[in-house]
C-alpha cells in the first residue's frame, strides 16, 4: 500500500523533487499573500462592530490556521518515521518544526493585539488561546528534543513520539468555541456551512490562508534540502553536486 513512498526514501531523488517544488511553493506563496494581503488592509470593506480593526484577521487566522496544519503535517512525517523507519520523514518533521512554532506565535501575538480592543485585554484564559499556547509549547518541545541528542535516530524517536500523542490538542483548538463558553468568537471560515462574510472580505482571507500554506511548504522545503545537504554531506551525489557548483 505504501509502496510508493519507498523511492522517495532516496535522499538524492528526494532532494531533487524538492528542488522542483521550490520555485513554484515560492512563487505561489508570494502571489497569494501579496494579493491577499493588499485586498484585505486596502479594499475590505470596514467591518460594521469591529471598524478597521478587524483587519488583522487577514493575518490572524491564516497564521492560526496554518500553524495546525503544520503541526498536523509534522506529526505525520514523524508517524512516518517511527512506522516505516524512514529518515527522511523525520527529517521533514524536523524541518516544518519551527516554522509552525513561529506561526503558532504569530498567531498569538495577532491575537492578543486584536482582543486588546475588542476584550479589553491584552490575554485572557479562554479555551481557544489557551490550547494555542499549548500548540507553541508543543512546538518548542518537539524542536528542544530534537536539538537535545546526538543520536539523530533516538532524536526523531523522542521528538516524534510527542508531536503525535500532541495531535489530541487539534481537535481542542478546532472546537474550543462549540465545547465550551468562550470569549472567542466562532470561526470565521466553517467548511459545508454558509459564511456570513462578504464576498470583499472572503476572498482575500483564502488568499492568505492558501498563502500562507504555500509558505509553509516553501520554507519547510527549503529546511529540508539544507538538512539533507548536511546528512549526506560524504556521498559522491553531494560532492558532485557542491563540485558543479563551485564550477
Amino acid at each position: 500500500m505504501w509502496k510508493w513512498l519507498h523511492p522517495y526514501a532516496n535522499p538524492e531523488r528526494a532532494y531533487a523533487l524538492a528542488g522542483t517544488l521550490l520555485p513554484w511553493f515560492a512563487t505561489l506563496a508570494t502571489l497569494l499573500i501579496a494579493t491577499g494581503t493588499i485586498l484585505g488592509l486596502g479594499f475590505a470593506p470596514v467591518d460594521y462592530q469591529q471598524g478597521d480593526s478587524y483587519r488583522i484577521i487577514f493575518i490572524h487566522v491564516p497564521a492560526a490556521s496554518m500553524s495546525m496544519s503544520a503541526y498536523m503535517a509534522m506529526a505525520v512525517c514523524a508517524f512516518i518515521g517511527l512506522v516505516w523507519q524512514i529518515k527522511l520523514a523525520d527529517i521533514a518533521a524536523a524541518a516544518i518544526a519551527p516554522i509552525g512554532a513561529v506561526l503558532t506565535l504569530i498567531a498569538l501575538v495577532t491575537g492578543a493585539s486584536w482582543g486588546k480592543p475588542m476584550w479589553g485585554a491584552w490575554w485572557v484564559w479562554d479555551a481557544r488561546l489557551t490550547s494555542e499556547l499549548v500548540l507553541l509549547f508543543l512546538y518548542l518541545g518537539v524542536i528542544a528534543l530534537y536539538a537535545s541528542f546526538e543520536d539523530k535516530v533516538m532524536a526523531a524517536k523522542a521528538a516524534g513520539i510527542l508531536a503525535i500523542v500532541g495531535v489530541i490538542n487539534l481537535p481542542i483548538i478546532k472546537y474550543s468555541v462549540e465545547w465550551w463558553n468562550t470569549l472567542h468568537q466562532p470561526n470565521a471560515i466553517t467548511v459545508g456551512k454558509s459564511n456570513n462574510m462578504p464576498p470583499e472580505m472572503l476572498m482575500p482571507l483564502l488568499c492568505n490562508i492558501f498563502g500562507f500554506m504555500m509558505l509553509i511548504a516553501a520554507l519547510s522545503t527549503l529546511r529540508f534540502r539544507a538538512e539533507v545537504l548536511a546528512r549526506n554531506s560524504m556521498r559522491p551525489w553531494v560532492r558532485a553536486l557542491v563540485a558543479k557548483e563551485i564550477k
